[in-house]
């Protein structure tokens, strides 16, 4: 089976997903195109012109399967390749547009939806990584074109659409070392992107209130960093120093190494649709505390969330970190990791 893998907007977890997929399904023949992460309204308008240019000869070729990220504008695709029409058309929704909060420094997002509606069009089957990702596609599509002149009736269409929906998460790989224990419980770990819509405020706040009270505990900040950082950062670099043992993202051993020691992995963020890096840290030891929203309440049971408020967090914390033994047991990830999901993989490549 020759399988075209497109991801138009590469981002860590993308790659992620890609490269996992690609090895646990080695039988099967893949071809991975690609573009880096950057310029995203110019990237998710224009990936069709981009491989045109640059991939004419790949994309001419035959293919059984057209496993496209939603980032893709599959639609254009097959018009400027017809034969990719004629493959199976497989869209997997890291995310949707339709539930980014959106700053008041951005303009709307129409341009970036629309292409996640024509991918979903084009595509035979739609696959989301959590039930919070699906419902909040539809519901995101529902409203949205409420908003398109002529009121166009949009319920049957995306009823269809939904008929054509499953959810297959991004699976993690299994560790070589599965007695992992939680041997730093009072360390404090942030390994998520540094930007607006992960909330940072609300983490620092609570930390910073723990710093004042004496309360011991250490901190690693990780994760993606850009070019514009939140001014929070700068804050708690300098407030937090004496309790920082890692600032700003790390080699990927030094990053495993820090995962591995445990403690508490926090999430404050406004937007998550599977939360990998979560999932990665609960895997090596870390108790995750997550907001009671978006993805997390099909994910962790009520130990592991509050309820998404500043003074919620800090009193979970709170607890954690000065009556260890309140801590909950480490969570399971059995069933988060690929043995559980490859078949499920397999047959949706497989069908026809």
């Amino acid at each position: 089976m020759r399988v075209l893998l497109l991801s138009a907007y590469e981002a860590v977890s993308h790659r992620y997903w890609a490269q996992s997929l690609m090895a646990e399904l080695d039988e099967l023949s893949w071809t991975l195109l690609t573009l880096p992460p950057r310029h995203f309204a110019w990237r998710i308008r224009g990936n069709p012109l981009s491989w045109w240019l640059k991939e004419h000869e790949t994309l001419s070729q035959p293919y059984d399967v057209v496993l496209a990220t939603s980032m893709v504008d599959i639609a254009t695709l097959v018009g400027l390749f017809p034969q990719l029409g004629r493959a199976r058309k497989i869209v997997y929704f890291h995310e949707n547009q339709f539930a980014y909060p959106e700053s008041s420094e951005q303009m709307p997002q129409v341009e970036a939806k629309m292409v996640n509606l024509y991918a979903a069009l084009a595509a035979d089957v739609l696959v989301f990584n959590t039930a919070y990702n699906r419902d909040s596609f539809f519901e995101g599509a529902r409203q949205f074109l409420k908003k398109m002149p002529e009121n166009l009736p949009a319920a049957k269409p995306l009823e269809k659409l939904r008929q054509l929906a499953k959810v297959l998460p991004v699976p993690i790989m299994p560790l070589d070392n599965a007695s992992l224990t939680n041997a730093n419980p009072r360390r404090i770990i942030w390994n998520h992107r540094w930007e607006y819509d992960k909330n940072p405020e609300d983490f620092f706040a609570a930390l910073f209130r723990l710093s004042e009270q004496r309360v011991p505990f250490e901190l690693a900040v990780l994760g993606q960093r850009f070019r514009d950082v939140p001014p929070i950062f700068v804050e708690a670099e300098r407030r937090l120093s004496e309790q920082t043992i890692s600032w700003g993202p790390q080699p990927e051993a030094e990053y495993r190494s820090l995962l591995n020691g445990g403690g508490i992995v926090v999430s404050t963020t406004w937007h998550e649709f599977q939360g990998l890096a979560i999932m990665e840290a609960a895997q090596r030891g870390a108790l995750p505390l997550v907001p009671d929203r978006l993805c997390f309440p099909a994910l962790y049971t009520e130990h592991y969330r509050y309820d998404g408020t500043p003074e919620g967090l800090y009193q979970r914390l709170h607890t954690w970190l000065t009556k260890p033994d309140c801590q909950p047991p480490l969570v399971d990830t059995q069933q988060w990791q690929w043995p559980h999901w490859r078949s499920a993989y397999r047959k949706l490549l497989a069908e026809s």
